[in-house]
């Protein structure tokens, strides 16, 4: 089987940089598609971080002037990541979150800055570096979209395109105005280009031109061909689904392995699940939170958001906090939501611990020490903190939606009775539909066996990147010989 060459653009790539799971995906699978002969290597800005990450760093081109500012681009190693890197400092030098100003908001020049790395995409996917030409260029969400733009409008052989979806709620929408600037002809200002709407959608364009279009799980391919769920793209989208499809992430076993977590109070194993007791005695204590070993207790490791669902949960918890429940809330987010919680843990002291921020050795220890883990989003393309909820025993308590419908198995009476239950879903996502999930998970809880039962199902689910993995080298083969 011959080798396939690919390059990812992506806008952050773990463990440099991070802000949601896009990172976690274009970091994970290059070492997961290698294994299925795939090489990839990552074109990512030049973010401080980054930088400082990089080692064995050549210089493979100049640019005297893009979008305002010399740049060069960098081919590096940073731990088993093969990488470009747009090393350009009038776009990429800035501290903190690769998105937001210190103030919060979007930096004002956010359109040019993915714009350029779409650019620089372009050119490499089209030989601009000696030595590497690309079978197929792989663009994750809004920031690298551009990239078939530029190559279609290019005009000339080119790689395939797979442009992955992570979360259509995000798409990079600009002036109409910006056009010139980012140097593509007016016939690209169309219904048929890049025009959504009286603006510029770089999303948009990419769902356009792209020969293949990939989401993070098979439901929500699904979901966004629809109204309630495409944020205006599900009319594009429904005219090219014979070459939509939804490939579920999995997750980095070797870091997310609680018999081996080093950032967990005590591994345990699904032969030495008795041994998990320790990890919720050691949550309970970091929160300051009563050392209770007969309530539930539930964990949330999450962005405090409206799609999330946290206001639903908020709603229904009091209900359950006076004597048989508690919360280990790790999240940061929309400041109604942290005050809300703030003020739930001084309601219920030692009933509520909260962590408004992250951390990741907390989030280890939650999903370590919780008895369930809380998903209760509104939408949802895959989500990661369940099937690390999966992994670690962590019941997952769900809603019906998105990757969180194709990734957890409801316990329900047949489920149970054919031993095959991972987790609790509930639909719609409501708060008393989520009432009603805590109560049936109340119940299982109550009786010690079933409950084991399920864990031990939950810690046998395959999450890894092994099947997506695979789905992805398919996806790519497909592609080549249609072309």
């Amino acid at each position: 089987m011959s080798e396939i060459r690919v390059l990812s653009v992506a806008s952050e790539v773990y463990p440099l940089i991070k802000t949601g799971g896009l990172a976690d995906v274009a970091g994970a699978l290059p070492a997961a598609l290698a294994v299925e002969g795939v090489l990839v290597r990552t074109l990512i800005p030049g973010y401080p971080a980054v930088i400082a990450a990089c080692n064995e760093t050549e210089v493979v081109y100049e640019f005297a002037d893009l979008f305002g500012g010399s740049a060069r681009l960098l081919a590096a190693r940073a731990g088993a990541l093969d990488l470009f890197v747009l090393d350009a400092p009038h776009l990429f030098d800035r501290p903190g979150n690769p998105y937001l100003a210190p103030n919060g908001r979007d930096w004002p020049d956010n359109a040019i800055r993915f714009a350029a790395l779409a650019r620089v995409g372009a050119l490499v996917a089209k030989g601009l570096v000696p030595g590497f030409s690309p079978d197929i260029v792989h663009l994750h969400d809004w920031q690298a979209a551009l990239t078939p733009v530029y190559l279609r409008y290019d005009g000339g052989p080119r790689p395939g395109c797979v442009m992955t979806i992570h979360n259509i709620a995000y798409q990079g929408q600009f002036g109409a105005d910006l056009l010139p600037r980012l140097g593509l002809p007016p016939e690209a200002y169309g219904v048929d280009g890049i025009e959504y709407y009286g603006t510029i959608g770089y999303l948009k364009g990419g769902l356009q031109f792209a020969d293949r279009i990939t989401t993070v799980s098979p439901t929500y391919a699904e979901e966004i061909c629809t109204p309630e769920f495409g944020m205006g793209l599900d009319g594009l989208l429904r005219s090219r689904a014979n070459v939509l499809s939804g490939i579920l992430n999995g997750i980095d076993e070797a870091m997310w392995d609680p018999s081996r977590d080093t950032q967990i109070a005590s591994t345990f194993s699904r032969s030495r699940l008795d041994i998990r007791l320790l990890n919720r005695l050691a949550l309970q204590r970091k929160l300051g939170m009563a050392m209770d070993s007969k309530s539930l207790l539930l964990g949330v490791v999450s962005r405090l958001t409206w799609q999330k669902g946290l206001d639903m949960l908020h709603a229904a918890l009091p209900t359950f906090l006076q004597r048989d429940v508690q919360l280990a809330l790790l999240g940061a987010g929309d400041q109604e939501l942290e005050s809300a919680y703030r003020e739930l843990a001084a309601r219920f002291p030692g009933r509520v611990g909260c962590y408004i921020g992250y951390d990741e050795s907390l989030a280890h220890l939650v999903q370590a020490g919780c008895d369930a883990l809380v998903v209760p989003s509104r939408f949802e393309p895959c989500g990661l903190t369940q099937l690390y909820a999966l992994r670690y025993g962590a019941l997952p308590i769900v809603a019906r939606v998105g990757g969180l419908a194709d990734t957890v198995i409801d316990a329900n009476e047949m489920a149970l009775a054919s031993h095959a239950g991972t987790g609790i879903q509930f639909s719609p996502p409501t708060s008393e539909r989520l009432t009603g999930a805590l109560r049936r998970a109340l119940a299982l809880f109550a009786h010690k066996p079933t409950w084991k039962s399920l864990q031990l199902n939950a810690m046998a689910a395959d999450v890894s990147w092994r099947r997506p993995a695979q789905r992805y080298a398919a996806l790519y083969r497909d592609l080549i010989s249609t072309r």
